[in-house]
């Protein structure tokens, strides 16, 4: 058995916080979103968080804890003084708990993404087996899932593509299991250029058909299909570039993008891209467009 004490903070506050939790026991200690607020690594290395926090600090059964839980209802940066409790947590087999929470999923008719520890519902699909790693992009979040319901909807065969901003390569393995007959991931992590290159040896797909790079390392070329599903800044400081990608007549979709961040993307790209109306799911924005002459 366990005891757990849930402390809702400010990002500025979690360091303060996690050392006095820290003094009085506490074996381990997580941080959660408090207000389900989407974040992303800007930069490789960093450690983005949200603006407001829950911090989960776990102890030893035996702990004694009415003394923390008076410190903490004096305390200026818990924001959840009121409510302050402990909870009673039953030992499990933690990494079998974590594996529960993933199940297979579908995207469009044909593409299923499944847990290597699950046999996928359908067997004739597109499977791509992919865990959740450290990288970004297991298809749980709604800008990956757009990316992948518009690729399931394609005539993939003989197409060049580029996923810019690859991460843990699910859409250039996509695009390849699709029929792509060669895929250029682009991430500027190292480690994101790793877990795509192990993901994509996972799914059976040979190097000669995903290659990846980082961004300085991507040769000079010209694709029918730009994937790009990362952020709204980098998306309008890439804009001339991925538009001397893309061939006359190629595709781009662009993602990542917060419905009210897409004015200024529509307006960017427009000069070089015939833009569809925008998609949208659950506040965030698919683009997609054609390549003019």
């Amino acid at each position: 058995m366990w005891q757990q004490i849930q402390i809702q903070t400010s990002s500025e506050e979690t360091a303060s916080l996690e050392e006095l939790l820290l003094e009085h026991g506490a074996v381990s200690i997580s941080l959660v979103d408090s207000e389900d607020q989407p974040i992303f690594q800007k930069e490789p290395g960093a450690t983005p968080l949200w603006k407001h926090v829950t911090l989960l600090a776990l102890f030893e059964a035996d702990t004694e804890l009415k003394p923390l839980l008076a410190l903490l209802s004096f305390q200026p940066n818990v924001l959840n003084r009121d409510s302050l409790n402990v909870e009673v947590i039953e030992d499990q087999v933690w990494e079998r708990s974590w594996m529960n929470d993933f199940e297979a999923m579908q995207f469009g008719e044909k593409l299923w993404i499944c847990p290597s520890w699950q046999i996928p519902p359908d067997p004739d699909a597109v499977n791509i087996m992919l865990d959740p790693g450290l990288a970004f992009g297991s298809g749980t979040h709604a800008t990956t899932s757009l990316c992948l319901r518009w690729l399931d909807s394609q005539e993939l065969t003989g197409k060049e593509v580029i996923d810019y901003g690859s991460g843990s390569g699910v859409l250039a393995i996509a695009a390849a299991l699709l029929g792509a007959k060669r895929v250029h991931a682009v991430d500027n992590d190292a480690q994101a250029i790793a877990a795509t290159m192990d993901n994509s040896n996972r799914n059976q797909i040979g190097n000669r058909l995903i290659t990846a790079y980082l961004p300085e390392a991507l040769p000079n070329l010209k694709a029918d299909i730009l994937l790009a599903n990362i952020l709204a800044e980098p998306l309008l400081e890439l804009a001339d570039r991925f538009a001397g990608l893309v061939k006359p007549g190629g595709s781009l979709v662009l993602s990542g993008i917060l419905e009210q961040q897409s004015d200024a993307l529509v307006e960017s790209y427009g000069r070089w891209f015939e833009l569809e109306p925008a998609v949208l799911e659950n506040d965030w924005v698919r683009l997609i467009g054609k390549r003019k002459s």
